[in-house]
């Protein structure tokens, strides 16, 4: 059998898989919605959504509250949701198959990969590598530089123009720590990252995120900025806090962060779709093709010495789990979505709302509690 025909019996098992698991989500969806109607309520959320994956499969999801706060628009199970930073592990997860590919490495140095960057580089940041950005070691500073974030907001030119000049700005300043010693999280630090993708192949990073990432693995939600069209309530809109309610953001380029961090953190996609994408990291390379290698998953689910951090995942020991997790949360300020996968027990719970900020991770932790009581045993 070819490589090509392999492939897609494996896509054609993931698709059967998630149709059955449907209909296994259609049953618990009640019992999901009575968990989360009371948290949404108490933390004045406008919607709450949850996913719960067991051995590949959904095995209960819910959606609770409005696409747009003081309206009569209904969150489904089915709504997209901005996934904020989870976004990073994914950039992350390209990265590891690009250099499978050959087109990088984990050393590859940002003078070599970005070499017309490289002559207005502040010499500190010439040796950095592939792997010290994707682990926030890189001294990366975590705000922009403010001129070069003013300039991302004019959107100029294509989005792969828009990183590469931008990064251009941040790295031109000194890093805010020597690279290599500090652990400094930043958006910016895996801008650098999608530039030297971009380079690497001479694609656009949304377009090898589609191709490499969504299409095998049959995201067909999945997208880039806010996820309702603009002038509509098609899907949820983000809110902010306002004088303690909800306000909404309308759709629109001012709806979510610039282009410009988008391999930090500008994905949308549905619960279920991203359910596919933690199924995906807790098989590891189990599914034959595998997308990528058991030692890439090795490399992506390992924090670095000192820290809890490895690339776009917190590390962490949890009990439920049976030993680690990997954890990680995204707000564009106006969403808010948490991932928690168990590899140990091929268990995960992803929890999304269309609102950020105060009480907003509060309201999911609690969500993530009460999943694990019922369905981690």
């Amino acid at each position: 059998m070819n490589k090509t025909a392999s492939m897609m019996i494996c896509i054609a098992w993931m698709v059967a898989v998630t149709i059955s698991s449907t209909c296994q989500a259609q049953v618990e969806s009640a019992s999901l919605n009575v968990i989360l109607e009371p948290i949404r309520g108490e933390f004045q959320l406008p919607a709450l959504a949850a996913v719960v994956v067991k051995d590949s499969r959904i095995v209960a999801r819910g959606a609770v509250g409005l696409r747009k706060a003081d309206s009569d628009a209904t969150v489904t199970p089915d709504d997209k949701f901005h996934i904020g930073s989870c976004t990073k592990s994914m950039t992350a997860t390209l990265t590891a198959m690009l250099v499978e590919d050959g087109k990088l490495t984990w050393q590859t140095k940002l003078a070599d990969a970005l070499p017309e960057v490289a002559s207005s580089m502040h010499p500190d940041y010439r040796a950095v590598t592939l792997e010290q950005l994707l682990a926030h070691r890189a001294g990366v500073p975590h705000k922009p530089e403010p001129t070069a974030w003013a300039e991302a907001w004019r959107m100029r030119g294509t989005p792969t123009q828009q990183r590469l000049e931008f990064i251009r700005a941040v790295l031109a300043k000194p890093p805010e720590a020597p690279p290599g010693t500090k652990y400094i999280y930043s958006n910016q630090g895996y801008t650098a990252v999608g530039a030297m993708i971009e380079k690497a192949t001479g694609r656009a990073w949304e377009d090898l995120m589609r191709e490499k990432l969504f299409t095998p693995l049959g995201m067909t939600s999945a997208g880039f900025g806010a996820p309702a069209t603009v002038g509509k309530t098609d899907q949820p809109w983000g809110h902010v806090w306002s004088e303690e309610r909800a306000k909404p953001i309308p759709p629109g380029p001012q709806a979510d962060n610039p282009p410009a961090i988008g391999p930090g953190g500008t994905v949308h996609c549905t619960l279920d779709d991203l359910a596919k994408y933690a199924a995906f990291h807790l098989r590891a390379g189990r599914c034959q093709p595998a997308l990528l290698s058991a030692a890439s998953f090795e490399k992506l689910h390992t924090a670095v010495a000192g820290q809890d951090y490895a690339f776009g995942w917190i590390v962490c020991k949890r009990g439920w789990a049976g030993g680690e997790a990997l954890t990680h949360n995204g707000s564009n300020t106006m969403f808010y979505t948490v991932m928690w996968l168990a590899p140990r027990k091929q268990f995960a719970i992803l929890i999304a709302t269309n609102i950020g900020g105060k009480g907003v991770p509060e309201g999911c932790d609690r969500v993530a509690a009460a999943l694990v009581r019922k369905y981690a045993n």
